[in-house]
């Protein structure tokens, strides 16, 4: 799930943000490029001839040659593409990308695009999340290849997503290396959490608010790798997978673990949520499983997802 460093937010605006970030990390499971609208990828591995297509949600992108010069309007994609080697490739990100630290950052937005300043960076290929004010359609017209790849709905999306990025950069091989490296790693943090921890009650927390996500999406779907209960599930109102709870129905579902994605926004921290009032109760709070994560990890779908399972994994053993 990409989202900027953040600041301090009204509700009306986090919510805007979550919505436009989050809105499509829903139903974790086995899935396809058909069923979520993420990418697919035209050949897996090796160094593909060019011109090469491959599948995205906006469809079959053909690219003549590997592009030199490419502008990523998506911070979980900016991550990707640096992870399989075609960092020198990027040339602009929009303001959202802050990682890895060197990116080309400029003050492109990924949420109120403009054509004419993406296409002055004159790139061979865009690659973003979410198409919006048809911006898609623009690049499309002035014939600028445009891949959007929409927020992975499983740990299977993203895996296609860089095989994806690895086949239209010209790094496949290095990005089945990515996907390998974090099936291994996510394999072992889950195996290494004792049978006991099946159960266990967690809440995930987007904001001070109580915003929080349900089973139903892509991190709900990292909670069920660990055979956690999602407080979430049983509050009103989870159609769309993030449903505001409150304080009152925390503290009476009584988790076993915290996992605080609100540290950057929001400065919280296991000190601030113990001082809620009737937290010190709650199980978490007791036996020191609040896991504060820095909000981009426990938000986007690309290498770093790992990083958050093998977090996880260890609040779970400690």
């Amino acid at each position: 799930m990409p989202r900027p460093t953040r600041r301090r937010r009204s509700l009306p605006a986090l919510v805007a943000l979550l919505l436009s970030l989050l809105m499509a990390l829903t139903a974790c499971g086995g899935s396809s490029s058909s069923d979520s609208g993420t990418a697919a990828a035209s050949s897996t591995a090796g160094t593909p001839d060019y011109p090469v297509t491959v599948t995205g949600t906006n469809g079959s992108v053909t690219l003549a040659a590997e592009p030199k010069s490419i502008v990523s309007m998506s911070a979980t994609a900016t991550e990707m593409l640096f992870a399989i080697g075609a960092g020198p490739q990027v040339k602009a990100v929009d303001g959202t990308s802050n990682y890895p630290a060197g990116t080309p950052v400029t003050k492109l937005s990924a949420f109120t695009p403009n054509t004419e300043a993406i296409v002055a960076y004159k790139p061979d290929l865009v690659v973003l999340s979410d198409d919006m004010n048809g911006i898609v359609a623009s690049l499309t017209t002035l014939k600028v290849p445009t891949l959007q790849l929409r927020a992975a709905t499983s740990l299977d999306d993203s895996y296609t997503q860089l095989r994806t990025l690895g086949d239209a950069t010209g790094h496949a091989d290095q990005a089945a290396a990515v996907v390998a490296d974090m099936q291994k790693r996510i394999k072992a943090a889950v195996a290494s959490v004792p049978a006991s921890a099946k159960g266990k009650r967690v809440y995930h927390e987007l904001d001070p608010t109580y915003y929080s996500v349900t089973s139903s999406t892509f991190l709900g779907g990292v909670y069920k790798l660990f055979g956690l209960e999602n407080i979430a599930d049983g509050a009103k109102n989870t159609a769309n997978g993030y449903p505001q709870l409150s304080a009152e129905y925390v503290v009476g579902q009584a988790p076993d673990l915290i996992v605080l994605a609100d540290t950057v926004c929001c400065q919280q921290s296991a000190d601030a949520v113990a001082k809620r009032p009737a937290f010190a109760s709650v199980p978490a709070v007791k036996e020191h499983r609040v896991l504060a994560m820095n909000d981009d990890i426990a938000s986007r779908w690309g290498p770093r997802v790992a990083d958050f399972v093998e977090s996880v994994a260890k609040a779970l053993r400690g």
